[in-house]
């Protein structure tokens, strides 16, 4: 997943219809001998509106915690979509622009408080390891880093096949991928963490190897590919939002069509457009272990 120099300023255009991170505040400057614990969060996508629906099929969205030993203030830091996870998976066909158009960043959200029973209901909060003030500024360092630099949000994991050991052609960039960075860095700054069992969830597609198409300006300028720039526009399509049951139907079959019957799926991957042979599973949601991660020598990510 590439990295950028800036963050764009979003598009008017693109309107989240929950706004995001609307408590958000500055990280605060912590105490050199402050303790802080810090606790895995995680709950049902959604669970805010439909409960514990999602957590049924294991689509789940990670957090982390801090409690501060010193002041007694909990903390939530999380990383999701700025505009729905819809509009990051798949983009608007806007009338008079050639080119799909994407409302796609992420961004670090952190805020004062931890919501107990949102996180306990139906999900997780435990405890995985303690650090110091220390360790706590210089992981608020890295996060503003890795904010400015990781902009944009990527829903799917595209690999090989369902096989452990399978190529991975494309890795998601998400909530998970966000937290589990962020536990990296704490161990790379001394933290230890507990023997606690840590699982995330992956959205999958399975493909043979991908097919490099080219960028906006290359398929969709003024010398750009036409009937490819149709192809793309027309896979799209079936994808937007629906006013009706029946044209949800109509457009699901459409779906069906085109990824597993003709095994054609169009991927858009820091800003460049892909063709993914698709073969079986053609999909798959996984709910997978990956442990809490050891302290190295080397500095993650900066």
């Amino acid at each position: 997943h590439r990295r950028f120099d800036y963050r764009p300023k979003p598009d008017p255009y693109c309107q989240a219809r929950y706004t995001f991170c609307p408590t958000g505040s500055a990280i605060p400057v912590m105490k050199e001998e402050d303790v802080i614990e810090v606790y895995r969060l995680q709950a049902p996508v959604w669970e805010f509106k439909y409960g514990d629906l999602l957590g049924h099929l294991k689509i789940m969205h990670d957090a982390v915690g801090f409690k501060s030993s010193l002041t007694g203030k909990n903390y939530t830091m999380e990383w999701y979509e700025l505009f729905q996870l819809g509009n990051c998976t798949f983009p608007h066909l806007r009338p008079g622009m050639d080119a799909p158009f994407w409302c796609n960043q992420g961004a670090a959200c952190f805020y004062e408080g931890i919501d107990d029973a949102h996180w306990k209901e139906n999900g997780t909060l435990v405890l995985v390891t303690t650090i110091s003030g220390t360790m706590f500024n210089e992981m608020a360092k890295w996060v503003k880093y890795d904010n400015e630099t990781g902009i944009y949000y990527e829903t799917w994991t595209v690999q090989a096949s369902p096989d452990k050991q399978s190529i991975v052609w494309f890795d998601s960039y998400e909530c998970s991928k966000f937290i589990l960075r962020t536990y990296q860095k704490l161990a790379d700054l001394g933290a230890v963490f507990k023997k606690v069992q840590t699982n995330y969830t992956s959205i999958i597609l399975f493909t043979g190897e991908p097919i490099y198409l080219g960028n906006e300006t290359s398929i969709f300028g003024p010398l750009g590919n036409k009937t490819l720039a149709t192809a793309i526009r027309d896979f799209y399509y079936p994808f937007k939002p629906h006013r009706t049951v029946g044209e949800f139907f109509v457009d699901l079959l459409k779906i069906i069509d085109r990824v597993i019957l003709n095994h054609q799926f169009y991927l858009f991957y820091n800003l460049e457009y892909w063709f993914l042979p698709m073969k079986f599973p053609y999909l798959k949601i996984i709910y997978e272990e990956v442990p809490l991660p050891t302290g190295s020598k080397t500095c993650f990510g900066v």
